[in-house]
């Protein structure tokens, strides 16, 4: 295993994990964090600060940096950025007076990067990574696998259904029956955008022996309600469930991806006022999340929409991505206004504005 210093890695240590892994056991939300640029495309370290502010004010168990939505890039050919915003969050988090706090780091690449990622990520401080099959695609399924074997003996791994269209490809059920039986995979984020694969998950971790250690989280941005409400049926046993979300559309609307997480575990207890709470609000989510992640334009827009809603909460100052090629879509930019206006509520506006100078920002003049 190869690491960034002379120094041997060294095991996270068991008992500063304990907390934040129970947490993670037992369902969170994990907002998956964008990164912050200048027009300049430098990284802006008030605002990717202030993101990890917002989100652990709004209520959020952990955050997720280095993922998706934070850009692959940074893993590649932007890579002198995966420490300082790795270390940013960790920064924030620490500071915050919940120990408990789940950090989660992204990794990806070939076996030896993401083993290097995961080895640097865990000594900093981070408690389990989450690996993307971004940047592995000369591997079959039995290569991921042996992939994520080796990570999973840095420390805890989360597998990652990434949706082809984000870079990810679709994978047997099969796959993930025998990524469960790892030990050290504590997790599994379902984010095909698909129906279909999102039940070969279900199916493969509800066949695994280790079946109850593995906590499902939704990163079905397009159905988050339906997800949480979810019961998998398993014969003489209780029924899998997601216990939580790791996703970009809860990296804007924090507060409220709070409140909807709370509300599904109101629901699955018997709660009538909850469930009907999440079926008035159920399409609605997931029609802001077609603006924001650009499904009339397959999803190409999908990051610079996110970034347009945190510009408009003012957490963000501009829409700019590392591929300068990332743009909003043409018709991308009214589809916002549109659901903008449709559905303010669920959006945080007024908490986000009341607490944008504690965490190093100016008030927003106005939006759009």
């Amino acid at each position: 295993m190869t690491t960034d210093s002379a120094t041997p890695p060294m095991a996270p240590d068991p008992t500063t994990n304990a907390g934040p892994l129970r947490r993670f056991a037992a369902g969170t939300v994990i907002p998956a964090q964008p990164l912050a640029l200048t027009e300049a495309r430098k990284l802006d370290e008030v605002r990717q600060q202030a993101l990890s502010r917002y989100y652990l004010a709004a209520g959020a168990g952990g955050v997720a940096v280095g993922v998706h939505s934070t850009q692959f890039e940074i893993h590649y050919e932007h890579k002198h950025l995966l420490k300082p915003v790795l270390r940013l969050a960790l920064d924030v988090a620490q500071d915050w007076a919940d120990p408990d706090t789940v950090m989660v780091a992204g990794v990806c690449g070939p076996t030896g990067q993401a083993v290097a990622e995961a080895e640097r990520a865990l000594q900093m401080g981070y408690h389990a990574t989450l690996l993307a099959p971004h940047g592995a695609s000369d591997l079959d399924e039995a290569g991921l696998l042996d992939r994520a074997r080796a990570v999973a003996e840095v420390g805890p791994v989360i597998g990652f259904y990434l949706q082809p269209k984000a870079g990810g490809r679709l994978l047997s059920a099969q796959f993930w029956q025998a990524l469960s039986d790892i030990e050290g995979v504590i997790g599994i984020k379902a984010a095909p955008f698909d129906r279909y694969a999102t039940a070969d998950v279900l199916w493969g971790v509800a066949h695994s022996a280790r079946a109850d250690d593995i906590a499902l989280y939704t990163g079905n941005d397009d159905h988050i309600i339906g997800d949480l409400l979810l019961q998998y049926p398993r014969e003489g046993r209780p029924p899998l469930e997601f216990v939580g979300g790791l996703l970009g559309q809860w990296s804007l609307f924090t507060r409220e991806a709070v409140r909807v997480l709370e509300l599904s575990r109101q629901a699955k207890a018997g709660s009538a006022g909850a469930r009907a709470e999440l079926d008035r609000i159920d399409v609605p989510l997931t029609d802001i999340n077609g603006a924001l992640f650009d499904r009339l334009g397959d999803f190409a827009g999908g990051l610079p929409g996110i970034h347009e809603g945190l510009r408009r909460q003012g957490l963000f100052e501009g829409l700019w991505c590392l591929n300068t090629a990332l743009q909003l879509s043409p018709g991308q930019l009214e589809e916002i206004d549109r659901v903008w206006d449709a559905w303010p509520q669920l959006r945080d506006d007024d908490f986000v504005t009341e607490h944008l100078a504690s965490w190093g920002l100016a008030a927003k003049e106005g939006a759009p």
